[in-house]
């Protein structure tokens, strides 16, 4: 009998090998390939690929074309998992391979128009242009990539069958990134529901100038079926990216210093996207080296130019412009004939197009798109909040030339800043800020977009009502009218999405970032006594203060403290009092801020608002601005608690905020303040599509990690404004700093890691360092590149 236990047992423990081994086998098939030689299609002449200690690629080519083949190939073994993910979103079929759940997503972006613009697109490109022929060999690469190596893990776990990719996706991808800018979903519709449903007095509050003209009037032609409606595509909207798994883009940092006002006497150039986090993270970085070209790029998935680079003679950064380039549209129907809507003085008929979505595990979904002069209908396909007015989206992005990768090609070689500047203007939506400077030492700024002519008097903040045409659109202004600078006297270019003054006096709405992150940096930018250099510039992104609390507290405060009588609870309030404003790690305030902002607009403003409009205002940035206007203004009817017979003034309303932020954070931390640290309830995980599911998380997802910073620092590690704890959702995408004086020593991060391949040595080894405000180089001379190499990889011409 001990006999046949010991033979079982040996059996079992040979198939648990077996099963380790197979596992193991299976997992390195999948793991990138970084030494070796591979022959690949099409090729002209060989191809280098070095890899230095972060797994970034310095690839070098004989002509172009094969540098573009090559990239694709190398970007597609890390990352071909994220560009199939970004592809379906963007496209509309991602519940083709994750279920009925992505099915409302999926609608979302087919009634947008972005698949079926891609297509037309694509249809009147000139593929025999230098940049197409680069699209479609860098296509060809990934392609090759898909068609020869295994399968991601991800794909066999999901069940996801290989598809080429086409120009047609790379196009779809562009309307993404245009998509996700766009705050006009979230602001919109609450902006005009508390004008229309609440009133002047309301409104003023959001430092917003009422003005009737233009938009819908009392009363007002939205019924409750239609505010139902618009407040679940808002939710739909704030939502896709994050079930998709796909960063959303949120605002940035760029600064360039002229060389009179630097160390080295060189213009610096520093840069940190504000981007959603994820893992794999947005930027894949990549060195690409020819005859006739060289640049260290940060490039998105399916795009094979980059969108932030450098080489030892230029540079450039990238913020989001925050321009108003999407209008929403109330449509004036037809009585008589519901497919008709009133448009320059007469009737005219709504288009209709049909496209199906398939599901996984359940039957296709078909829909009827309608589409009116003013762009698609957004609102009548979701039927379970069907509303009754037919709401259009006007945007830029479907409505302009848009020749974005012309413009990024050309970017990609602008090596004056002539060549910048007219690059820029090929920018049409979404709208960017372009930083850039050269080792001349030359600095410019360009606002770029296409900012449409609106009638005279319409606020773009409010949905636009159709019947008064001023939903319509003249035409465009010229770039020269856009905010812009080129080597001003005072020596710096600063741009952190705050709003604009541009010379010209065009006017320029839109969805813009609180300004004390911007004035931060221009604090300290400003000073005649500091000389800049890399460390200097270091310092600066990962500054975690800013004068909002400020702002906040010198009102609020006198408030508290005449209401608050318990001297236990006057105890936990003094960190306040004593705060500077810093959102460190070890900072007590920063904790006590955060809950009792949330508490104090959920106080406020949830009753008249209603809970689903309250969630979309605390994802808008209009929050962030009533606030301060808000707290010094005791006699504003948001004070009041409509659901009591009593009138609430700001006494009532911040006792109870105070009460209800005490009563939460002892709820989760307990009664010592020692333990409600930001660190401990302000963090970062970088989230995997496939770590949204427990227990993949434990696998898939990188963190969580104690964040500084905080909403609106310059080390802007945040989220929306909510209870504690905080989850950070976005934050640098990559922090670069450029000393011209010698850019082959230019630094950056990658938040997680190069590599989106689960198990690979560079799926996450940057995270700590990311956290820790750590900066790595970023090789840029053939000194360093061999010095810093780790292994090699070859293409050959296939035979």
């Amino acid at each position: 009998m001990k006999l046949v236990l010991k033979i079982v047992g040996g059996l079992i423990a040979l198939l648990l090998i077996a099963a380790l081994a197979l596992g193991g086998w299976y997992l390195y098939q999948k793991q990138p390939v970084r030494s070796g030689t591979l022959a690949l299609e099409k090729l002209t002449a060989p191809v280098s690929v070095r890899f230095d200690e972060r797994g970034v690629p310095h690839i070098r080519a004989e002509n172009q074309t094969d540098l573009y083949r090559a990239l694709g190939y190398v970007h597609a073994q890390h990352r071909l998992f994220q560009m199939e993910m970004v592809r379906r979103l963007a496209k509309g079929e991602l519940a083709e391979i994750l279920g009925p759940k992505l099915v409302e997503v999926d609608t979302l972006f087919r009634t947008l128009g972005i698949r079926a613009h891609a297509k037309a697109t694509v249809a009147k490109m000139d593929m025999a242009t230098p940049a197409n022929q680069a699209l479609l060999a860098y296509l060809d690469g990934i392609n090759q990539y898909q068609d020869t190596q295994r399968s991601p893990i991800e794909f066999d776990i999901l069940g996801i069958p290989h598809q080429p990719f086409t120009p047609e996706d790379t196009i779809a991808v562009s309307g993404y990134l245009a998509y996700s800018f766009a705050a006009a979903f979230r602001t919109e519709p609450v902006m005009t529901f508390i004008r229309d449903k609440l009133g002047p007095d309301y409104l003023r509050t959001f430092d917003i100038e009422w003005n009737p003209q233009g938009v819908l009037t009392q009363p007002t032609t939205l019924s409750q079926r239609d505010w139902g409606s618009l407040n679940h595509i808002a939710q739909i909207s704030q939502d896709a990216m994050a079930l998709a798994g796909v960063p959303l883009f949120e605002g940035s940092n760029a600064w360039a210093i002229s060389g009179k006002r630097t160390a080295s006497g060189k213009p610096l150039l520093a840069g940190d996207p504000h981007i959603g986090f994820s893992t794999p993270s947005v930027w894949y970085e990549a060195h690409l080296s020819a005859p006739d070209f060289e640049l260290y790029g940060n490039f998105q998935a399916l795009s094979p130019f980059a969108l932030l680079g450098h080489n030892m003679d230029f540079g450039w950064s990238l913020t989001m412009f925050q321009n108003d380039d999407v209008d929403l549209v109330a449509e004036k129907v037809n009585p008589e004939n519901p497919q008709q809507v009133w448009h320059n003085g007469q009737w005219v008929n709504l288009t209709t197009r049909s496209e199906t979505i398939t599901v996984k595990g359940a039957p296709p979904v078909q829909l009827s798109l309608r589409r009116s002069p003013h762009g698609p209908i957004i609102n009548d396909v979701f039927k379970d909040s069907l509303g009754d007015t037919p709401i259009a989206m006007w945007w830029a992005f479907l409505e302009t030339e848009n020749p974005t990768l012309q413009a990024f090609y050309e970017l990609n070689r602008a090596d004056t800043r002539d060549k910048a500047r007219e690059a820029a203007s090929k920018i049409h939506a979404p709208g960017l800020n372009v930083v850039w400077a050269n080792a001349k030492g030359d600095i410019g700024w360009w606002a770029a977009a296409k900012l449409p002519q609106r009638p005279q008097g319409v606020n773009p903040t409010f949905i636009l009502d159709a019947s008064k045409g001023e939903a319509e659109k003249p035409g465009f202004y010229a770039f020269n009218f856009n905010p812009q600078e080129e080597n001003p006297a005072r020596g710096y270019i600063m741009s952190a999405n705050h709003q604009p003054k541009p010379s010209s006096g065009v006017p320029v709405p839109g969805y813009y970032n609180l300004y004390d992150r911007a004035q931060r940096m221009d604090d300290v930018l400003s000073n005649p006594k500091v000389r800049w250099d890399t460390e200097a510039a270091q310092a600066l992104q990962l500054d975690t203060s800013n004068g909002y609390s400020r702002r906040i507290l010198q009102n609020l405060l006198p408030v508290m403290q005449s209401v608050v009588t318990d001297a236990n609870e006057k105890a936990f309030m003094e960190p306040l009092t004593k705060w500077d404003g810093n959102y460190s790690t070890d900072s007590i305030a920063a904790t006590l801020f955060s809950q009792m902002l949330y508490e104090l607009s959920k106080a406020a403003m949830e009753d008249e608002l209603g809970e689903v409009q309250f969630k979309n205002l605390l994802n808008t940035r209009a929050i962030d601005f009533a606030l301060p206007l808000l707290v010094a203004d005791p006699q504003s009817p948001w004070w009041d608690n409509t659901n009591t017979k009593a009138k609430e003034s700001h006494f009532e309303t911040v006792r109870i905020a105070w009460s209800n932020t005490l009563k939460h954070l002892q709820g989760l931390y307990g009664t010592s303040l020692l333990d409600w640290r930001w660190g401990a309830a302000h963090t970062v995980t970088h989230v995997h599509p496939l770590g949204r599911q427990k227990p993949l998380h434990l696998l898939f997802n990188v963190g969580p990690f104690a964040a500084p910073g905080g909403r609106e620092t310059p080390n802007n590690l945040s989220g929306a404004m909510g209870p504690a704890p905080w989850a950070v959702s976005y934050g640098p995408s990559t922090r670069r700093v450029i000393d011209f004086a010698d850019a082959s020593r230019a630094v950056g991060i990658n938040p997680v890691g190069q590599s989106g391949v689960l198990f690979d040595t560079h799926y996450a080894d940057q995270a700590e360092r990311y956290i820790a405000g750590e900066y790595v180089p970023q090789h840029l001379s053939e000194d360093n590149v061999q010095a810093y190499t780790k292994s090699r990889l070859r293409f050959k011409p296939a035979p």
